[in-house]
């Protein structure tokens, strides 16, 4: 039996459109594209991936606002 990872499928899914040129997009593609990439953050939030993303990006903004102005 054959098992999908969904948040697999959905990070293909993403990449084939972002893929695409923008000029071929209609308004509705791009608002399908964005219904995705919210999905798939949903269902790598929970994840330890997605507490390894939140950590380093929290590292980076602390980052850059220490080393700004």
């Amino acid at each position: 039996m054959l098992t999908i990872n969904v948040v697999v499928l959905l990070t293909v899914i993403v990449i084939l459109r972002l893929r695409r040129r923008t000029e071929a997009r209609s308004r509705a593609d791009e608002k399908l594209t964005v219904v995705i990439v919210l999905a798939l953050g949903v269902l790598i939030a929970p994840t330890p991936v997605g507490h390894g993303i939140l950590d380093f990006l929290t590292q980076l903004v602390n980052g850059v606002t220490r080393a700004g102005p």
